[in-house]
Order: C-alpha cells, then structure tokens, then sequence
C-alpha cells in the first residue's frame, strides 16, 4: 500500500476504533471494532505483520499486569473492602460535606494509587453516591472527584494506570525510584484538585445535610487488605532483584481469587471476566492500529513540535502536548505514540508524558476510556453528567494541577536524580 493511502487508512480506522470505545453501540466491547480494525491493516499493508507482531509481543507483559490486577481489586470488593471504606467515610464525615469530600479524596488517591484507576472509577464511585445519600448530602462534587482522582491520582505507582505501566517499561526505573519521582507530583497535583474542588463546588459543600438512619457497619475485610499490602511489597521486592512485577500481582490476584473460589463467593467464569478479557483484546488491536498510525506518518509529525531535552521548558512543553494529545485521540493511542519518541531523552521526558496524559483527561470525556465508564456508571446509579459543568471544571482543574505537578516533577528530578 502506499504511503497516502496507508496513512488515510491508519487515520480512519484509529478515529473509528476510538469513537466506537466512546459510544458502545448496544453496549457491545470495545474489542468488536478494534480487532478487526487491526486485522484489515495488516491485510492491507499499512503495518507489516512483523511491525504488528512486535507491538503485541510489547504490550503483552503490561496487559498480563493489567489483567492481574483487575482480578485483584474485584476480589477486593468481593472481600467487601469497598463498602467498609463506605462506612468508614460515613463516619468521618459525620455528615458534613466538607469532611466527606476530604475524605473521598483520601480514599479515591489511595485506591487509584494501589488498585488503580479501574478500582476508583466501577468500584469506588457507587459506593461514594451511596454514602453521599445516607449522609443526606449532594452527590455531585463526592463523585466528580472520584473522575478526576482516577486520572490524576493514578501519577504515582507503576500499577496505577495502563498507561503508568506502558510509561514504567519505557523508562528503564526500578519500581521504588518511580515512585520516588512521581511522589512530589502525586502529591501536588492532588493537593491542587482539592482546593480548586473546595471552591467550584463551595455552595454544595455548604447546603444543610439530612442525613438517613445508617445501618450496621461492616467490619474490615484484613485478609483482603494484608493481601494488598503484602503484593505491593513484593512489587518493592520484585523490582529490586530483577523480578517482573506482574508476577507478583499473579500471586496477590491468585491468592484473593483462589479464596473466593474456596469460599464459593465466585466460580472460575466470574475469575475469568473480572479480567476483562474483552478490553485486554481491545488494548492489544489498539495497540496495533496505533503503531500504523505511527509508522504512516503521526511520529514525524510530532518530531517537529515536541520540546527536546530535560529542562524546565522543555517538562513543561512535552507535559502539555501530551495533554492535548489524550484529549484529541484518547490518552492510551496518546501515551503510545509519545513513548518512543521521548524514550532516548530519559526518564524525565517519559515521566512529562505521563504527566500531561494522567491529568489531561479531566478535560473532556473521550480523554480517557476511565472517565467514559465512570460517566455510565454515574448515570446508571441516578446521577447525570452534565457536559458544560464537566467542562467548565476540567477547563480548570487541568492546568491548575497540571504546571504544578511538572514543576514538582523537573524538582524531584534536582533531588532524586
């Protein structure tokens, strides 16, 4: 195939792909389109099979990662670790709005952060409008923030997020020293969210509550929570003897689910599905239909727009086009293309992208297929979205945790090295 006619299809087969995982036509898996997407260019010539083969032989760990730990934080819930931090929410905020939101923050950074974005966005968010209604309090700011925690609290461990993971293999640290790096940023970014929420949602946050009669409160699953906290040791462990961290959280998803199993809270069918098979398919032909893309044109393209080297301007420039990127064609195509690109400049180039690519998202629904779940989940539970005020506080909320983090990145840079 030649050139114009290889990128016209690469393009238009990346725009469908994406706009198909947005809509979900008759709620069918993202999957559906993007495999079959990627098969017809391969078929077609616009990426060699060997090109194709070699980008899923790429992905391949971090999926199996990924896979591992969804199984994790399902059977977290299935502990009922999630309805325990709901009451233990409940009885922090004592039912005032403030103290819940406080509360919510804390909750959603920590889940997001070890259990990842995943966890915060199916798990978290119902048990959140659920307290929020026995607390007798307005949902909306408890739930926006756990939209834009699940984005931007996914900044500081490599399991956090898909693309922390893709970001994580690119920049040749050692779990703990990533960690180290993105600490200061977590931190700010998070810091940054919580005094922009405590202004834009000032009136809900100060309307009288009418709390309900709360039932028993569950007690705290241990099990599940030594578990969690024994894996992301081992995530400490594994890394500093050469480890792949995904077989750690193969034992910490084996353990939880072999329990359950035991216990027959759940067959080995609900195992297999609580690893979204469908979505790890779409993440792998995704992958494919980007590297077309990439190989057809989009790289050169960027080369000429993206900052080189490591200083200040150069973070603070790859951050923003990272941002814009994930806002154009998803954060996960973004965070693909950008990572060969900014590689061979260290890990500071590839820890702006993942900056720009974590927080960026909060600006617009498509920015990441996170905030898209999160917005059906709202809605099936009673809360409606509304587009302007999404909007309006992402317009926000983006470069007033964005700059900030960047600076705090290019800081730790000074520190940790």
């Amino acid at each position: 195939m030649n050139t114009p006619l290889a990128e016209a299809l690469s393009a238009v087969l990346l725009v469908a792909v994406l706009a198909w995982a947005v809509i979900r036509p008759k709620g069918l898996p993202e999957a559906v389109l993007a495999v079959p997407a990627a098969a017809v260019l391969i078929v077609a010539g616009a990426i060699s099979p060997e090109h194709a083969w070699a980008e899923v032989e790429r992905l391949g760990p971090v999926v199996g990662f990924l896979a591992a730990v969804l199984v994790l934080a399902h059977f977290c819930d299935v502990e009922g670790l999630f309805r325990a931090c709901g009451a233990w929410m409940a009885r922090r905020s004592a039912g005032s709005p403030g103290r819940l939101l406080t509360s919510v923050f804390v909750l959603a950074s920590a889940i997001t952060a070890v259990l990842s974005l995943d966890a915060t966005v199916v798990l978290l968010t119902p048990v959140v409008l659920a307290t929020a209604a026995r607390a007798g309090v307005r949902a909306k700011p408890h739930v926006y923030a756990c939209a834009h925690l699940s984005n931007t609290a996914s900044l500081l461990l490599p399991v956090s997020n898909l693309t922390n993971l893709l970001a994580f293999e690119a920049s040749g640290l050692s779990f703990t020293r990533f960690a180290a790096l993105m600490a200061l940023p977590w931190l700010v970014a998070i810091g940054a969210e919580y005094l922009l929420f405590r202004r834009f949602f000032r009136s809900d946050l100060t309307a009288p509550a009418h709390p309900v009669e709360a039932g028993e409160a569950p007690e705290l699953p241990l099990f599940a929570l030594v578990t969690v906290g024994c894996t992301l040791a081992g995530f400490v462990v594994a890394s500093a003897v050469g480890v792949e961290p995904a077989w750690v959280a193969l034992v910490g998803a084996l353990v939880l689910a072999g329990r359950a199993l035991v216990r027959r809270q759940a067959g080995p069918l609900t195992v297999v599905r609580s690893a979204a098979p469908g979505f790890l398919a779409f993440v792998l032909a995704l992958g494919v239909v980007v590297r077309a893309v990439v190989d057809n044109g989009l790289a050169d393209a960027l080369r000429h727009v993206l900052p080189s080297g490591t200083g200040l301007a150069a973070l603070l420039g790859i951050a923003v086009l990272a941002a814009v990127l994930a806002n154009l064609i998803n954060n996960l195509p973004a965070v693909l293309v950008l990572l060969p690109l900014t590689a061979a400049a260290g890990p500071g180039a590839v820890l702006a992208v993942l900056i720009g690519v974590n927080i960026g998202p909060n600006l617009t629904y498509a920015g990441s297929l996170a905030t898209l779940l999160w917005r059906r989940i709202a809605q099936r539970h009673g809360h409606p979205v509304e587009l302007t005020e999404f909007t309006r506080l992402g317009a926000l909320a983006v470069p007033a945790s964005l700059i900030p983090a960047t600076l705090a990145l290019w800081a730790s840079l000074q520190v940790v090295g």
